[in-house]
């Protein structure tokens, strides 16, 4: 669980080597380093133990000894001694969203403004007013970044949220108390992003269960403890319940913590209907106990089919599921390969090689290396002269391997008129083509909306990545004119990718079902910079699933050749 606390160290450090004026290079190291580390789907400590920090994109000798630092002793000097050397009060001002270090060292010299409190109350009392490069747009953004911050600390992101429970529960099935245990709630139900973590045990010694979970190494603070029922909170404020039930109410209990509220709402109703009562114990005809030891016994009883926890959000699948029509929902064993992986050549961690081998060793039979377009300099874009060794290289590589194939692909660049990075004679020569827009990010939403279709509407574009820009915490989602892009999309057979990177999960879920019903195919790709983060499609599929996505629905669930045959405009 000291992934989150390295990343947001390190891209403090970042925001002071910022305000010193230091190189963007080493700038931009400790940034790329820290998104990386988040984005683990293990914890950090089995890097240290296993000698592998050096795997993780970004992560050298230098860095390497700062993570041994901090999870030795918690702390990191060289932070410590930044820290001095800034006002004091200037770095947490550097936390919101669009408050960049020479606002955030204007406000301090102008206003003595130390913290986001202090500059709530100026902003009310409109003491930004005036100051010169402080505008009525920059109050507007500040406020807004205010509100992403706040909202950033109250939940957790799918895979941070992920990462905590399995501490939890690999520590709980240990013990041979336990015969069964499941995550419930928002997490089970897969949401982008989670408030707290529910845990329900079948065990026939609960208070046992409870003093081993409110004393795992995790815990900080206890809230409640009690016989069945207790509370911690994490060292990271993480608040995890956890519940002990009878083995004949596990599956009505994990079906009332999953929710959703509305979901539950809906269902009651249903059961009051047909003369039933329905609670975390079971299902009741009168005092008559009918069901409640599986999930699926309660449906059964009610007279439907089983529905996904992903789905459970009174979105309309009740009303589906009472006519036998839900999609059959998209399953990770359905992804034949990755669309969008970075290497070496710009920003990766790992050769083309490495990542191909890591990709078989997932049971894909594809994957397509898209680096970077020659704009994007800081992240290693490529020249047209890379472009061709990287070719010969890809050439050699697929001669190589068998029963797989290394695609030859770019994340090409959509510039602010909607122009892409590379001339189509370069082009032309993808096997796959992702274009993404990585500036311009405060455009209007017609102008954000017109590059996007003007990228759909080039002949060699196949996947659009990552299109509102989203990074939870950081970034909110531009606006866009989804209807008017759909259409374009469907009408040049361009496909919107749903990036599985924890902090982007973009598309959304309600946006990829918007794509389905208007007949636009999605690609789920992750967006890794090394082979580990080729695990977070996991995160990706969890979207498809919250958007209605069957196997028909993405295009990476085909074959190489059929992929191939499919995206051609």
């Amino acid at each position: 669980m000291k992934n989150s606390e390295i990343s947001a160290l390190f891209l403090d450090i970042a925001k002071i080597l910022e305000i010193k004026g230091e190189n963007r290079f080493r700038i931009r190291a400790y940034e790329r380093a820290a998104q990386n580390i988040e984005a683990l789907s293990e914890n950090i400590e089995d890097f240290i133990s296993e000698n592998r920090l050096k795997e993780i994109p970004g992560v050298g000798n230098d860095l390497s000894e700062r993570i041994k630092e901090f999870v030795k002793t918690g702390k990191v000097r060289l932070y410590e001694e930044l820290k001095k050397s800034i006002p004091q009060g200037l770095l947490g001002l550097l936390k919101i969203p669009s408050v960049g270090p020479k606002t955030a060292k204007l406000l301090y010299d102008e206003l003595k403004i130390k913290n986001i409190s202090d500059l709530e109350k100026a902003i009310k009392k409109h003491r930004l007013d005036g100051i010169f490069g402080i505008k009525e747009k920059t109050i507007e953004n500040i406020l807004k970044g205010i509100d992403i911050l706040k909202e950033g600390r109250a939940r957790m992101t799918l895979a941070q949220a992920t990462l905590a429970a399995d501490e939890f529960v690999r520590a709980l099935k240990k013990m041979p108390e336990v015969q069964n245990i499941s995550i419930a709630g928002s997490l089970r139900r897969q949401k982008e992003t989670v408030r707290d973590i529910d845990i329900l045990i079948i065990s026939a010694k609960p208070e046992k269960i409870m003093r081993t979970f409110t004393k795992l190494p995790a815990v900080k603070d206890i809230l409640a403890e009690g016989q069945t029922k207790s509370s911690v909170r994490t060292r990271n404020g993480v608040q995890v319940d956890c519940r002990v039930v009878e083995e004949k109410s596990f599956g009505a209990a994990l079906f009332y913590f999953t929710g959703s509220k509305n979901f539950n709402i809906k269902l009651r109703k249903l059961a009051i209907k047909k003369g039933l009562k329905i609670n975390e114990y079971g299902i009741f005809k009168g005092n008559k106990f009918l069901a409640g030891r599986t999930e699926e016994e309660i449906f059964k009883v009610l007279g439907l089919p089983y529905i996904e926890p992903e789905l459970r959000e009174d979105n309309g699948e009740v009303e589906l599921a009472r006519s036998f029509k839900l999609p059959q929902l998209i399953e990770s064993k359905d992804i034949k390969g990755d669309l969008h992986v970075h290497s070496t050549w710009s920003d990766g961690g790992n050769t083309i090689e490495e990542m191909a081998e890591a990709a078989k060793r997932l049971g894909y039979s594809y994957i397509a290396i898209t680096d970077h377009s020659q704009s994007l300099k800081i992240a290693g874009g490529l020249t047209v002269q890379d472009l061709k060794k990287k070719k010969l290289e890809i050439d050699k590589i697929n001669k190589k391997l068998k029963g797989f194939r290394v695609l030859y692909g770019t994340e090409v660049d959509i510039d602010s008129s909607g122009r892409l990075d590379y001339k189509d004679d370069i082009l032309k020569e993808f096997d796959i083509v992702v274009a993404a827009i990585h500036t311009g990010f405060k455009q209007t939403k017609e102008q954000l909306t017109r590059r996007l279709i003007r990228a759909c509407q080039n002949k060699y574009v196949h996947i659009i990545a990552h299109p509102t820009g989203r990074l939870w915490g950081s970034r909110d989602a531009y606006e866009l004119d989804f209807e008017e892009i759909f259409k374009a999309a469907r009408s040049t057979n361009t496909s919107f990718e749903i990036n599985s990177f924890p902090e982007r999960l973009d598309l959304n879920d309600l946006n990829c079902r918007r794509a389905k019903e208007t007949g636009v195919r999605l690609a789920i790709g992750t967006d890794s910079h090394s082979a580990e983060q080729l695990q977070s499609m996991k995160f990706g599929i969890a979207v498809a699933r919250r958007g209605w996505l069957s196997q028909s629905d993405v295009i990476n669930t085909l074959t190489v050749d059929e992929l191939l045959k499919a995206i051609r405009k």
